[in-house]
């Protein structure tokens, strides 16, 4: 069933009780499409149709007649929808009637009688209304039910004087058990009513006829009397005479009545002015009663008195009434300014506001104290927010710090790092009291958002009230007044609109001008400047200030708030969150600075530090105070995806990255004494060679750049791999690019590093080589036979050795990566001296052949294509052996050499892994 043809239902009469005549209101749903559309409406069983007035579908203005039931229902009928519902009910009450002579405490206006058979608009006395009982017999009501009646009688009425009056119903209903007998003697007494009726003003005419002859009999025997005397035209005739006797008559008697007649006229008026101030006593004592009920603050009596007194004495002409209810107005135009001047008054709840304005609406106040109220919150929000501003920048000129923050306080959710590994941490203040105080700007932020999410909401509401017209009573909507209010604030809807959009603006400059004062201009830094940004806040404070920030533009949306208002907060998230990420990015690089002085070089089984350790828990920790500001909460975007920001935050990592890469290249050229420590502690716990020695290493310059190239590369192969995947978790879209950059800044420092180390170490042995060959004269041409391997070869291995043994102690990974690169530069050189020889004589070419085979078979595990092709060359050089013994002989004398030096040897041969060509 569509909408239109549903029955009609009544939710709603006000007011829901008064006497017969009452005017009413009727509020419910499917009341009718039109006038034309309503054919039916009942109230207390009693036909109303014809005072009905239809304003709306869902409004009904008409009046009460003189039902015969006390309380009823509210029966709509229409065409559409047919026979109706109600879900409420009137009460009808009976009044006490006054006659005019009677006394009455209240004045009495005559009402407005609507004969419905004639003309419904035609007043007359409540005198002249129709007897209760047209029939003159005792009324004897039955029992049969009034909806039965209705059902037997459709759209027809008992009531007399209803223009549908059915007299058998009216029969049914009063005379059911009258009898036969009574119901004649009924018709006899409307026969004679009816007699009564036609006879008019004739028959009184007739029935005083003998009175009028009598009269006019007595007037024509006196004027024949007169005519005869003659004397009537004569001065001093006997009606002259008559006459004067007559007056003086009159005088005597007022004289001797004039007293008693004044005290009577004075007693009748006095009488009159009680009878009036009896009367009339609400109006005279209402002024007084006014002043009271203001003193009381009961603005609900004095305003429910003055609509009384107005619609009884608005339009008075009588004097005294004008002259006190003028009274009443200068007492009434008091009390408007007065709850003006509270509505304005700040600071006020939202619940006051509504009660001051409803009862200036009642009022009738000139202009619109709505609007007027909104106006005033409008700049008391904005003082508001200026004040916290000027109050924290005085605060922190003189000198004050952060009170202790409540535990239970969002601040408390803010994640202070903890120390990492071996004595390091990120962003720990210096100071443990800092850890519940914060600094003036965050509280700053957090006192005007507070003060926006309180005022804004009660303003927002204000409006909306505003513009539905539900601040303003019944009586205002009587008057119209609602109306002409909803039409104003429609015109003034751009008006709000601006207000709204100046507190979100100034809620974002002060912010700007406290965390972001590069973002302002001149001007508007003069204006909402002025802070001490000397130190800037770190990421921890950045993120609670942006932690706030969010919480206020959620509590905003959820006042339905247009997006485009609340854009400028959104603008500022994302400056605050690129800001948050750049900050924290340079809190981190001045934390990798002091990584430096952290390290306690404390070699482990894997030959590194905590350095490298430290460096990653620093990042990782840096990257995790940065997961809540950037998380992309509903309507802000992913601040790496902008270009600028993607620059700067590859920029500031890759700085990060290449100050802990200096870090690393000022500790290698650390002396004995700014190392801070003796000795190198040497974790032998791992089973190896030395597993059963617990030993002390003196430190050495060597030794530190051998710590340092073990870290350098567990950075390259582990810290730096680590990393990326955590920037990539995190956001950083050119991750890849920061790791290849700040690898290949590693390896330069690498291999720095290693040809210092390889410079230092392979220059002795290098050096020691030509000294040793020629060491007693010794003559290639002209020498012994070999009995051995000479001595500056030992000891050249021994150094070699030695080297392998300070390289192994600290990365056994470095060992051939070292050693192989000695063993080139020591090949390069014998090949060198070799070649350098004119001529070798047959012994001389058999201890040379020794020498390079001894040398070459000892350190074979770590030879690589370089060294090899050394000792090739220096072999070609020599004499090809050409008897057998003497291939016996270089036989006998390796093996000797072998065996002379095996445990020595040894170490070479512990070598599981391929040299590493780097």
């Amino acid at each position: 069933m569509s909408r239109a043809r549903q029955p009609p239902l009544v939710t709603g009469i006000s007011p829901n009780e008064g006497a017969p005549w009452t005017k009413v209101t009727i509020r419910g749903e499917n009341l009718g499409t039109g006038p034309n559309d309503l054919i039916g409406l009942s109230i207390c069983g009693h036909n109303c149709l014809l005072t009905a007035e239809w304003m709306l579908a869902s409004k009904i203005v008409c009046r009460v007649g003189p039902a015969k039931d006390d309380k009823g229902e509210i029966i709509v009928t229409t065409k559409s929808g047919g026979r109706g519902t109600s879900t409420v009910s009137f009460k009808l009450l009976k009044p006490e009637r006054i006659g005019i002579l009677d006394q009455s405490a209240v004045w009495v206006d005559e009402l407005n009688y609507y004969d419905m058979r004639t003309d419904r608009n035609k007043g007359i006395s409540p005198l002249s209304l129709r007897p209760a009982n047209p029939l003159g017999i005792e009324i004897d009501k039955g029992t049969v039910p009034l909806k039965d009646l209705e059902n037997m009688f459709p759209r027809m009425s008992g009531d007399f004087t209803s223009e549908n009056f059915s007299a058998t119903w009216y029969l049914i209903e009063n005379h059911s058990l009258t009898s036969f007998e009574q119901l004649r003697a009924a018709v006899g007494n409307l026969k004679k009513q009816a007699s009564k009726k036609n006879e008019g003003s004739l028959a009184y005419v007739k029935g005083g006829l003998s009175t009028f002859f009598e009269a006019q009999d007595a007037l024509a025997a006196i004027h024949q009397k007169l005519e005869s005397d003659g004397t009537e035209k004569v001065e001093g005739s006997m009606t002259q005479r008559l006459e004067n006797v007559l007056n003086r008559a009159s005088e005597t008697a007022d004289t001797l009545f004039q007293e008693v007649l004044g005290r009577k006229d004075k007693a009748d008026s006095t009488r009159s002015a009680l009878n009036v101030l009896q009367r009339f006593k609400f109006l005279f004592n209402l002024p007084l009663n006014i002043e009271r009920n203001i003193q009381k603050g009961d603005y609900d009596v004095v305003i429910n008195d003055y609509e009384k007194a107005k619609s009884l004495f608005g339009n008075t002409e009588v004097p005294v009434f004008k002259k006190v209810y003028s009274e009443v107005e200068t007492r009434v135009e008091t009390l408007r300014k007065l709850l003006l001047d509270k509505l304005l008054e700040t600071p006020s709840t939202l619940y006051d506001q509504k009660r001051y304005i409803r009862y200036l609406s009642d009022l009738h106040a000139p202009g619109d104290p709505a609007w007027q109220c909104i106006v005033a919150q409008h700049k008391w929000i904005l003082q508001l927010m200026q004040n916290c501003k000027e109050d924290y920048i005085k605060e922190q000129k003189v000198g004050g710090v952060g009170l202790e923050l409540d535990r239970s306080s969002a601040l408390n959710r803010i994640s202070l790092s903890a120390p990492v590994k071996r004595g390091g941490s990120f962003q720990t203040p210096k100071d443990d009291s800092r850890l519940y105080k914060s600094p003036q700007q965050v509280r700053f932020v957090e006192k005007l958002s507070d003060v926006v999410i309180s005022q804004l909401p009660n303003f927002w509401k204000l409006w909306i009230s505003y513009v539905n017209g539900s601040l303003f009573s019944e009586t205002g909507e009587k008057s119209g007044q609602v109306e002409k209010l909803k039409k104003n604030a429609r015109q003034r809807q751009n008006d709000f609109k601006g207000m709204i959009e100046e507190v979100t603006c100034r809620l974002v400059q002060l912010v700007r001008g406290a965390l972001l004062p590069s973002s302002l201009t001149e001007q508007q830094l003069r204006q909402y400047g002025g802070w001490d940004t000397k130190t800037p806040l770190i990421g921890a404070w950045l993120t609670q200030v942006i932690h706030t920030v969010r919480l206020s533009l959620e509590a905003l949306s959820a006042l339905e708030i247009p997006n485009d208002l609340l854009q400028v907060i959104q603008d500022l998230l994302q400056d605050l969150r690129v800001h948050c990420l750049l900050t924290t990015l340079q809190h981190a690089e001045e934390d990798v600075k002091r990584l430096a002085e952290k390290e306690d070089w404390v070699v482990d089984n894997e030959g590194i530090t905590s350095l490298p350790a430290q460096f990653e828990q620093c990042m990782v920790q840096m990257l995790q105070s940065l997961k809540e500001p950037m998380e992309c909460k509903p309507g802000e975007i992913n601040i790496f995806n902008l270009d600028v920001v993607q620059d700067k935050a590859c920029e500031q990592c890759v700085s990060i990255m290449k100050v802990f890469i200096k870090c690393l290249e000022h500790l290698s050229t650390k002396t004995d004494g700014e190392t801070g420590t003796s000795h190198l502690s040497v974790d032998l716990a791992s089973p190896d060679l030395f597993g059963s020695i617990q030993e002390d290493f003196v430190s050495k310059p060597e030794q530190l750049l051998l710590i340092i190239l073990s870290n350098c590369q567990y950075l390259e192969r582990h810290t730096f791999l680590n990393l990326a995947e955590h920037l990539e978790k995190n956001g950083f879209t050119t991750a890849e690019k920061i790791i290849r950059v700040s690898i290949d800044a590693l390896r330069q420092l690498d291999e720095y590093l290693f040809e210092t180390y390889i410079e230092k170490k392979t220059d002795p042995i290098v050096g020691s080589l030509e000294p040793g060959i020629y060491a007693g004269y010794f003559d290639w041409k002209d020498c012994l036979p070999p009995t051995g391997v000479r001595s500056y070869l030992k000891e050249a291995l021994v150094s070699i050795i030695s080297v392998h043994a300070e390289v192994f102690t600290v990365s056994k990974e470095l060992v051939s990566r070292v050693i192989s690169k000695i063993i080139e530069a020591v090949a390069e050189e014998m090949s060198r001296l070799m070649q350098c020889v004119s001529s070798f004589s047959k012994n001389g070419a058999l201890q040379a052949r020794l020498e390079i085979c001894a040398l070459r078979d000892a350190i074979e595990p770590y030879l690589t294509s370089e060294s090899l092709t050394s000792f090739k060359q220096a072999l070609e050089v020599l004499p090809q052996l050409q008897s057998g013994a003497d291939k016996k002989l270089l036989e006998e004398l390796l093996n000797k050499f072998k065996s002379s030096m095996k445990l020595q040897l040894n170490c070479f041969k512990s070598a599981s892994f391929q040299p590493v060509k780097r």
